[in-house]
């Protein structure tokens, strides 16, 4: 049967997040400890132990999310059976491509880090929020960002997730101006989301700035699995097409459905969420309706793992 891989992205960390599965293996152990040789922190430890807080800042929440991803793949790795494509979800896609083999292990962490570290800046220089729409179609929740738009606010779709949920991003007033219209637009819910910037919007540009200077001197490879791209949803075979959608991810929506939807296309049969969480499968009960999907992160998760 074959396979697909899933990384989750920022918000499924976690205290705790790979602690048991360090314990059990001790190449899940060296992931985490050549994150802490390669970064100069005890990422390990904060992860480990917390505090939540200081765990859930941009900087350590990426870096952390990808060590946990790589570690349960270096477990499981050869167990996978067939893996036709992979996707991460915005900062899981750089899991993905260590994974595929596009970035190494060591070029990814620091890439992270920073990516965190720039982002957390970009929040500061040019503040904004998030919130979660449920309940309004991909094109009824672009209708309300574009009229927020049209009222000279900064406000555009940020994640389509799934049928029915999209993130929207952008100026505080905006994302407020956005909320009341998506409810008076007949959504279920509007939650408001607590970020410490306005990822994959505009006020983002900063951020990219400084990653794409990071990652033109970084080494890319061509992935040697398909990894789906967030920007464009397309199957990403070239290195360099992926350095540069790496770095336009910053500013441009996530397309999680659709590339759910690729993945199918290229023949995936089934689905393993590689990391923290499962909140990716949770969204595949709508993006891959009928196709399995397990999540695994720890050692009991590995004792369901069927090939």
């Amino acid at each position: 049967m074959s396979s697909a891989l899933l990384f989750p992205g920022q918000g499924s960390q976690f205290v705790g997040m790979g602690q048991e599965l360090a314990r059990a293996f001790p190449e899940a152990a060296r992931a985490f400890e050549e994150a802490d040789d390669v970064l100069g922190v005890r990422l390990s430890q904060l992860a480990w132990e917390g505090p939540q807080d200081e765990l859930t800042e941009t900087k350590n929440a990426q870096p952390a999310l990808l060590v946990h991803s790589v570690a349960v793949h270096r477990v499981v790795g050869s167990e996978l059976g067939t893996v036709v494509a992979m996707a991460g979800h915005s900062l899981g896609e750089f899991s993905a491509h260590v994974v595929a083999g596009t970035l190494t292990f060591r070029d990814a962490l620091e890439a992270v880090r920073l990516r965190g570290e720039l982002m957390f800046a970009s929040g500061v220089e040019r503040p904004g929020t998030m919130a979660a729409v449920l309940g309004l179609d991909d094109d009824r929740a672009e209708e309300v960002c574009e009229r927020v738009r049209d009222g000279g606010e900064i406000c555009v779709p940020a994640n389509f997730n799934s049928r029915g949920q999209v993130v929207i991003s952008g100026e505080v007033d905006g994302v407020e101006a956005a909320m009341a219209r998506a409810r008076e637009a007949g959504a279920k819910r509007v939650v408001p989301l607590t970020v410490s910037g306005a990822f994959h919007s505009p006020l983002m540009v900063p951020a990219e700035e400084g990653l794409r200077e990071k990652l033109e001197t970084t080494k890319f490879s061509d992935p040697q699995v398909p990894v789906v791209s967030n920007v464009t949803a397309e199957a990403v075979t070239s290195g360099e097409r992926a350095r540069e959608l790496l770095v336009r991810q910053l500013t441009s929506p996530v397309l999680w459905s659709r590339s759910v939807g690729t993945m199918v296309e290229l023949g995936a049969e089934r689905f393993y969420e590689l990391g923290a969480g499962s909140v990716l499968c949770g969204l595949n009960k709508r993006n891959a309706r009928g196709y399995p999907c397990v999540s695994l992160g720890s050692p009991s998760d590995l004792d369901t793992l069927e090939v």
